[in-house]
Order: structure tokens, then C-alpha cells, then sequence
């Protein structure tokens, strides 16, 4: 008798689930203004997954035809022997990209090791090149160290890297040329994104700071003639892309406010305390906790639960212009 074949992750309006955004840790070294309260309650060490816990689920999406896994946090770098996760991750068959978030600091000791460990893709914050503005927007940051860890990355040869930049208007919205420059300088390519209304924040007004991805293109259009490559891609996440002349480097927006990508939405994420994300902009969630955690629970039992799991998402988020947030969690707690 032939095995049963697995039940591919489909959701209620038919899309294909095939990524997964894993949450390796809530804790990060920075306090970005727009991410985190400056003044954080993380989640108890005992309701964290372990790693080998981490490893279960996704050993069971990539059974499951999940192609692609994200890393994310807070700062993924900070969870204590994490390389040990990436390289189980890194050998898992079916898996064809694997990729991680990451905030930079800590990537001048440990770029070389991720890509050995099977890192084929990176995105690297970077939302500015000016070291007292860098350290207003992260609070603890030092912009230094970020750039340092950007060239490292940019000498281990991974595949693809992208520098992310959240702009805030009044804030860092004069940098966008600069940021595009730096990253045509080294070939590598830049999203631009909305800020998102996650987490109830005090430091800034979002409606004040909104700076619309359209707003950009045009300013960064005056100096290079952008030609769009398309709509976004599920392989290639939620930015819309453009290409420039004379450089290899593309342009990217992330627009979740003013022109959002949930129709194309293939992704659900999983927190580190275990809850199963099935919408950035939404509540729907599965806790997969006590799961992992009962005796006797296989990957079967966990591959059931995550095909149960699709028929909460929702067919799309409904972000708004308020200093309310929708939705209470933070960035840092939502997983990237």
C-alpha cells in the first residue's frame, strides 16, 4: 500500500499556504519606535518554545509543502544557539529557501556561520544612515555596528539580501535617496514599508508619521527612472518591485495601509510561545503549545493541526489611519 499523501495547507478562499514565518525569540537588542514600547514585558522563559520544539512544526509544514521558512523575532540572533536550529533547518529535504530577519548587530561574528548553516537569504534593517537618527529610531542601536555587519553579510555569499526601511514621515523620510544609493552601491536590493499598526505605542503619532509607499516611488522616481517588475509573488513575499537603470538593484515597497497583498497572502507565522498566526492584521490564531507539549504527540498529530489551523484565515486585514491600535501585540511579538 502506497503512504497516504500529505494534505497540502490550503486555505477557505483557496491560497496556497507554502510559507512559514517562524518566531525563534520575542527579545531583541534594539527598541525600534515603531516595533516595541521602550519599556518591554517579554514573554516568560517557560511559555518559550524550546528549539526542538521550533524544529517539530516546521519539520511538519515542510512535510506539508511548505517551501519556504523565515526566521524572525524580535532579533533571531539573540536566542541562544540558534545556528544549532538554522543547520537542522538547513538540511530539512523539500526545503528550498531559508531565510532570516534580522536587525544587523550581530552580523559581523556571525554572517560567514549562518550561510554555512544553509541562510540563502537575508533581509537586514536599516532605516537610517545618520548614527544620532539611527539611534533615536532604535533607542539602544548602534548604526556602526549595522553597517559593519551589512558588508559582512554582503562578503558571505549569500544568495539574496534585502535592507528593509520602515519610514516614518518627519523622521527619516529625507533618507529614502540615500538609503537607495547605499544599496545600489552594493548591489543589493531595498524595501521600502508602511509603518504597520501593531502594539500601542506613545513615542510618535501614526497617523502624523504615515509616509505612503506611492509618496516614495515618486520622489525616488525623480532621480531613477523606475520600471515595474510585476506584482508581488508568493516566493518573493509582499513587495511590489521596481528596477532602475544601470543597476542591478531592485526597489521594493511594502504597502499593508495603502495597497495591501492579502489576496496573495501565502504565509502563516508561529510565535515563540507557540500561537499559530493566520493573519498579520488579525487575531486568528491556533495555540499549538499544548501540542507540542503533551506526551506522545508526533508530527503527525502536529500536521493535522496545522491543516485544521487554515480554516480561521481570514480573507484579508483592514488596517487604519488611528494612534487605536487593531491590534495590541507588538511587532516583535507578532514574528516579523
Amino acid at each position: 500500500m502506497k503512504p497516504e499523501r500529505p494534505t497540502p495547507l490550503v486555505d477557505p478562499f483557496q491560497r496556497r499556504i507554502n510559507y512559514l514565518r517562524l518566531s525563534v525569540t520575542d527579545r531583541c537588542d534594539f527598541r525600534c519606535v515603531y516595533c516595541m514600547a521602550e519599556d518591554m514585558q517579554f514573554v516568560p522563559r517557560s511559555e518559550v518554545l524550546s528549539l526542538e520544539e521550533l524544529f517539530r512544526v516546521a519539520e511538519a509544514g515542510v512535510g506539508l509543502g511548505i517551501s519556504k521558512i523565515r526566521l524572525t523575532g524580535g532579533e533571531p540572533l539573540v536566542r541562544r544557539n540558534v545556528l544549532s536550529l538554522v543547520e537542522r533547518l538547513g538540511a530539512l529535504p523539500g526545503l528550498q529557501t531559508l531565510a532570516l530577519t534580522t536587525n544587523g548587530s550581530r552580523l559581523v561574528s556571525m554572517a560567514d556561520a549562518l550561510q554555512r548553516a544553509g541562510v540563502n537569504a537575508l533581509n537586514i534593517s536599516l532605516d537610517s544612515l545618520q548614527p544620532k537618527r539611527f539611534r533615536e529610531l532604535t533607542r539602544t542601536g548602534n548604526l556602526h555596528q549595522v553597517l559593519a555587519g551589512i558588508d559582512a553579510a554582503t562578503g558571505a555569499g549569500f544568495a539574496r539580501i534585502k535592507l528593509n526601511a520602515v519610514i516614518l514621515n518627519g523622521r527619516n523620510d529625507d533618507e529614502a535617496l540615500d538609503l537607495v544609493d547605499f544599496a545600489r552601491e552594493r548591489a543589493i536590493d531595498i524595501a521600502f514599508i508602511e509603518e504597520m499598526p501593531l502594539g500601542r505605542i506613545d513615542e510618535h503619532s501614526r497617523p502624523l508619521s504615515f509616509c505612503s509607499s506611492e509618496a516614495l516611488r515618486h520622489r525616488i522616481a525623480e532621480r531613477y527612472p523606475l520600471t515595474a517588475l510585476g506584482e508581488p509573488t508568493g516566493s518573493a513575499g509582499p513587495a511590489r518591485y521596481f528596477s532602475m537603470p544601470g543597476s542591478a538593484t531592485r526597489v521594493g515597497f511594502i504597502s499593508p495601509h495603502s495597497n495591501n497583498f492579502c489576496h496573495l497572502c501565502n504565509r502563516v507565522r508561529l510565535t515563540v510561545e507557540g500561537r499559530l498566526l493566520l493573519c498579520l492584521g488579525n487575531e486568528h490564531a491556533v495555540d499549538l503549545r499544548p501540542l507540542l507539549r503533551r506526551p506522545g504527540s508526533n508530527r503527525d498529530d502536529i500536521a493535522r493541526a496545522l491543516v485544521a489551523a487554515l480554516a480561521l484565515k481570514p480573507e484579508k486585514h483592514h488596517f487604519t489611519h488611528s494612534d487605536e491600535p487593531e491590534i495590541l501585540r507588538f511587532m516583535n511579538a507578532t514574528g516579523g
